[in-house]
C-alpha cells in the first residue's frame, strides 16, 4: 500500500480529544463473545458504540469540533438527515449554538423528527442529498456559519478515534487485542482507529461492494471516486474516502475487506439473534467479514469488533399503553 501523507492525527491528539468530549458523550461498553460458538477460532470483543448519544459514533467527532474550534455567530451547518446531521445538531445544542441541518424532502420523517428534537432548524429542500448539500452551501454564503465535515477533518477524526482508544484500553483487562475491525464509509472511524493503534494492532476496514471507497483507494494507491449503491448506501455511502483518513489507514497498512449486501443482512440478523442488537446493515460489515471467512483471524486471537451505529427506523411500539 502506498503511503500518501503523514497522518494528521496522533495518539496524543486522540488522548486530548477524549478529555475534551468526556462530559458530553458516553463511554460505551464492550462485551466478549467466545468465537467458537460461531465457528470462529477467536474471542470477539464487541464495542457497543451504537449506545452512543444520537445512536452512532459521529457524536464524538462533532462534539470535539464544536468544543475546540471557533463557531461563527450564525451557528453550525450540515447537510445530512442521518448520523452526521444528528451529531452536529447534538453538539450545537450542548454548546449553545444554532444548528441548520439541510435534508431532502425525501428524508425519513422519523429522522427529521429526531433533528427537531435536538433543537436544529431543519431545511427540507430538493429530492436528493446532493440538492441538500447545494442548499447548505448557498446558506453558508448568504448567512454565514460554520460547516462541520463528516469525516475528512483531523479534528473530527481525532474525536472518532476515541472509539478505538476506549476499546483498546477496556479490552486490556481480558488480555488486550490482536486486531480491530471497523466499518468504513468516509473513513473517519477507521482512520481514527488507525491513528490510535498505528502498527500495534491490525486494522481491518470493512465495506459492502456497493460502498467500497476504501477498497478502491487501496487498489488505485490513492482515494478515487466510486459509485454508491445497496443496503448500506445511506450510512456508508461516501463516494470517496477522505484524504485525512486515507493517510492514517495507509500508514497503518490497514486491510480492506469487502462483503456483499446479503452478507451484511445475514450478519445484522445474527447480531439480533446473538445479542439482541439492532444495527444498521453496513455497521454489521465487520461481523459479516468474520462470518463469511472473508477475513480469518489468527487462531486463539482476540478481535475487537466495533458496532458503530444503530439508527434504524423501528415501528412504533408501546403506544397503546399495554
Amino acid at each position: 500500500m502506498t503511503v500518501t501523507a503523514t497522518p494528521a492525527v496522533s495518539p496524543a491528539d486522540i488522548e486530548r480529544a477524549a478529555e475534551r468530549i468526556a462530559t458530553h458523550v458516553r463511554r460505551t461498553p464492550i462485551i466478549e463473545i467466545p468465537g467458537h460458538t460461531l465457528g470462529i477460532d477467536a474471542t470477539l470483543v464487541f464495542k457497543l458504540e451504537y449506545l452512543q448519544v444520537t445512536g452512532a459514533f459521529k457524536a464524538r467527532g462533532a462534539v470535539h469540533y464544536v468544543a475546540t474550534q471557533e463557531v461563527a455567530p450564525a451557528g453550525v451547518v450540515a447537510a445530512s438527515g442521518g448520523n452526521h446531521g444528528a451529531a452536529v445538531a447534538y453538539a450545537a445544542r450542548e454548546f449553545g449554538h444554532d444548528a441548520h441541518i439541510f435534508v431532502p424532502t425525501t428524508a425519513n420523517p422519523s429522522k427529521v423528527e429526531r433533528l427537531l428534537a435536538l433543537g436544529a432548524t431543519v431545511h427540507s429542500i430538493g429530492v436528493t442529498y446532493g440538492d441538500a448539500r447545494d442548499a447548505a452551501a448557498e446558506h453558508l454564503v448568504e448567512h454565514g456559519g460554520t460547516s462541520i465535515e463528516a469525516f475528512d477533518d483531523p479534528v473530527v477524526m481525532a474525536g472518532a478515534g476515541t472509539v478505538a482508544r476506549e476499546l483498546d484500553l477496556d479490552a486490556q483487562a481480558g488480555g488486550g487485542l490482536d486486531a480491530m475491525m471497523l466499518a468504513v464509509g468516509g473513513g473517519g472511524l477507521a482512520g481514527g482507529a488507525a491513528a490510535w493503534c498505528g502498527s500495534r494492532l491490525q486494522i481491518v476496514g470493512c465495506e459492502t461492494a456497493g460502498t467500497a471507497s476504501y477498497a478502491a483507494a487501496v487498489e488505485a494507491g490513492q482515494p478515487v471516486t466510486v459509485p454508491v449503491s445497496g443496503v448500506a448506501a445511506d450510512h456508508l455511502g461516501a463516494r470517496r474516502i477522505g484524504d485525512v483518513p486515507w493517510a492514517a489507514l495507509s500508514a497503518a497498512d490497514a486491510l480492506s475487506v469487502v462483503v456483499s449486501d446479503e452478507d451484511v443482512l445475514e450478519a445484522q440478523s445474527r447480531l439480533w439473534r446473538l445479542m439482541r442488537v439492532v444495527v444498521e446493515p453496513g455497521v454489521a460489515a465487520p461481523f459479516a467479514a468474520l462470518l463469511t471467512g472473508r477475513w480469518t483471524p489468527e487462531p486463539g486471537s482476540r478481535i475487537g469488533v466495533v458496532l458503530c451505529g444503530a439508527n434504524v427506523v423501528m415501528p412504533a411500539v408501546g403506544r397503546s399503553g399495554s
